[in-house]
């Protein structure tokens, strides 16, 4: 089986490489920069790596051809993101799937997936909500907008006729994660937390990126064309993940549960300060607005394609543990490196 993949050499790429390679199928990796740190660790495996950008068309027709299956996984998560970075977001998310699906329509590739989000479908409430549920509430990100645009044009191309299945995770965990949930981790771990938080009862649930790794290898084998597949493990409220986190070394005791909308102006001007140290804006007064529950299903997952998951507490106490191990290879680091995900695993 030849893969053609995107998004490879990113915080799902990675373990998502890995996964396919342990099918015994080639993959022929999209990289910006094939001479990266990175690909280069991609192409130790055993990984072609091609240049292309998935907001650059014809810089796929090289390595697409031929491909038995198209897996587009590159996307640009983040909160907090400027006017500018807004734009280079769209191109990616929104731009980049209708120039994969496009070209892999016109190439007739067997077979694609598409990994989407339950951002797509939105904020549930605290009712559990499975690939049937449509969006009842309004974007609470940047991020969310573009990756529902992106959700609509693969939803449209499955209608055309394209063998395409679209995979949805949701709030995706693992150690060097690059999320803002990554960052308050680590900050957590560096004992530097603060003593207050908001929506502690928002109910959400998270999926281990080696399982959904592991998901979407299954979504390529069995999953039907033209059906839509939820990843996620089972519920828990922010409350909850707190007292997991705090069963392990650290430093953080909620003192005090603050109001959504005083935590975003507490945020607000910790936005410019975190860009200037060369952070993402993970604390920021969109990531307080993102604090709603997204808490979703995954039984079709789990009963039509065998997939299975490590509960969520144990997916955060392994998570944990493995953060620790790399926190210990930087403790002569400055700070700012400690709060950083390693670039190559």
């Amino acid at each position: 089986m030849q893969v053609f993949l995107t998004g490879a050499t990113g915080f799902i790429g990675q373990p998502l490489t890995a996964a396919l390679l342990a099918q015994g199928w080639s993959v022929t990796a999209l990289a910006r920069n094939p001479d990266s740190a990175s690909a280069r660790a991609l192409s130790k495996l055993g990984v072609q790596c091609v240049r292309g950008d998935v907001t650059d068309r014809q810089s796929m027709r090289t390595g697409m051809p031929g491909a038995d299956i198209v897996v587009h996984n590159a996307g640009w998560y983040e909160y907090g993101v400027n006017q500018a970075e807004q734009k280079r977001m769209y191109d990616i998310n929104v731009n980049g799937t209708e120039n994969v699906l496009s070209l892999a329509q016109e190439l007739g590739i067997p077979r694609s997936v598409y990994v989407s989000s339950t951002a797509a479908f939105g904020e549930t409430g605290p009712a559990l909500r499975d690939e049937t549920f449509t969006r009842q509430a309004p974007y609470r990100s940047y991020y969310e907008q573009s990756k529902t645009e992106a959700h609509l044009i693969a939803h449209q191309y499955q209608q055309q006729g394209l063998p395409l299945i679209i995979v949805c995770p949701n709030a995706v965990i693992g150690p060097n994660d690059h999320s803002a949930l990554g960052y308050f981790l680590r900050l957590y771990l560096n004992k530097l937390m603060t003593p207050f938080a908001w929506a502690p009862d928002r109910v959400f649930t998270c999926v281990h990126v080696d399982d959904l790794a592991a998901g979407i290898v299954l979504a390529a084998q069995k999953g039907q064309a033209g059906e839509t597949y939820i990843f996620a493990a089972e519920s828990m409220t922010q409350r909850e993940m707190l007292a997991v986190w705090a069963t392990k070394p650290g430093r953080f005791k909620v003192r005090f549960w603050l109001p959504a909308g005083l935590a975003g102006l507490l945020c607000a001007p910790l936005e410019p300060l975190q860009r200037m140290v060369g952070l993402p804006a993970f604390v920021s007064r969109e990531t307080v607005r993102t604090s709603a529950s997204f808490n979703y299903s995954s039984q079709k997952a789990q009963r039509e394609l065998g997939w299975t998951h490590r509960s969520t507490q144990a997916a955060w106490l392994d998570i944990i543990d493995e953060e620790l191990k790399l926190l210990a290879q930087r403790q002569k680091r400055d700070l700012i490196s400690r709060l950083k995900p390693v670039e190559v695993t």
